[in-house]
């Protein structure tokens, strides 16, 4: 019996293979990936995808896997910004980020190995988010209702719900609620340093 060759995981076809898969991704959703559409993209040969990948629920596991430990590391980039919190509310209202997002999460209820790879990154991100944080705030004199989880769960919920509201359609409190945490913003950060992050 014979084990099937697999493609090294750094080769060049490899990666484009993700870039394409990704790309239907956000363009169409995660209904739309097969190995065909990929393969198209990519322009290469259907028969290279099953080269690369077992299977497609391999290839959209590496695609989140290869995003989310790219996130993590901006993310750690961005909580050592001149101002964090500016910084960690515009990576949180990203829209392809949480376009992607709410794709990975229509998978994961047909996929548990995917959903559980999921709710791996987001506890790892969630505990990244909340260290940063415990510094943060006490240099800030941020009030003590605002804990470090609290402030983590507001700034990433708050966004990817607006976010996710505004591209059905849906703007209703938008306004007041983007409001509230502009003030909450220039109360411990002051006006925008960087116009990116206005």
């Amino acid at each position: 019996m014979t084990t099937r060759r697999i493609g090294a995981p750094d080769a060049k076809n490899r990666g484009v293979l993700l870039d394409a898969a990704e790309q239907i991704l956000l363009g169409e959703g995660y209904a739309a990936v097969s190995s065909r559409r990929v393969a198209d993209k990519a322009g290469l040969k259907p028969q290279l995808v099953y080269y690369y990948f077992r299977t497609m629920d391999e290839l959209l596991l590496e695609v989140f896997r290869r995003r989310a430990e790219q996130g993590l590391e901006y993310q750690a980039q961005l909580m050592k910004s001149p101002q964090p919190l500016r910084a960690l509310w515009k990576f949180s209202t990203d829209p392809n980020a949480v376009v992607i997002t709410m794709e990975y999460i229509a998978m994961a209820n047909h996929r548990p190995n995917l959903r559980q790879e999921i709710a791996d990154f987001s506890t790892r991100f969630r505990d990244a988010q909340i260290e940063a944080l415990s510094e943060i705030l006490p240099r800030y004199g941020v009030d003590e209702i605002y804990t470090p989880a609290v402030v983590s769960v507001m700034m990433t919920s708050l966004s990817r719900v607006t976010v996710m509201e505004s591209h059905l359609g849906v703007e209703g409190g938008h306004a007041e609620t983007v409001a509230l945490v502009e003030e909450f913003l220039q109360r411990y950060e002051g006006d925008p340093l960087d116009p990116e992050l206005g």
